[in-house]
């Protein structure tokens, strides 16, 4: 269950991002509630996971998520540029979040 939270976290995480691009640096009151409430959700779900999880594996696997899925939403939703150089960082921060899953105790 706690490797379940820990993904819904890293989604939220994802959600938070967009929203405070939204919010146009806290400027505009909707998306910048938004943004507080799910971090607030996210952080939770983080601090749940990490009952039963090793730190090291739960924070770098939620933050993984978190740039990884940022970064596709550029991409696709704001139009932000893909180049190769992107795709293979991204591509290292998932390898990175596989050997870190692999590897841990939990």
């Amino acid at each position: 269950m706690a490797w379940v939270m820990l993904f819904f976290a890293g989604f939220l995480e994802v959600i938070w991002a967009y929203l405070m691009k939204q919010s146009a640096g806290f400027t505009r009151l909707w998306p910048s509630v938004g943004t507080i409430v799910v971090v607030l959700a996210s952080f939770g779900l983080l601090s749940l996971a990490m009952r039963s999880l090793p730190l090291g594996s739960a924070y770098t696997i939620w933050t993984g998520i978190g740039a990884v899925g940022a970064f596709i939403v550029g991409v696709a939703v704001l139009g932000e540029q893909l180049s190769a150089a992107r795709l293979v960082a991204a591509g290292l921060i998932i390898g990175g979040i596989v050997l870190m899953t692999l590897s841990s105790d939990a």
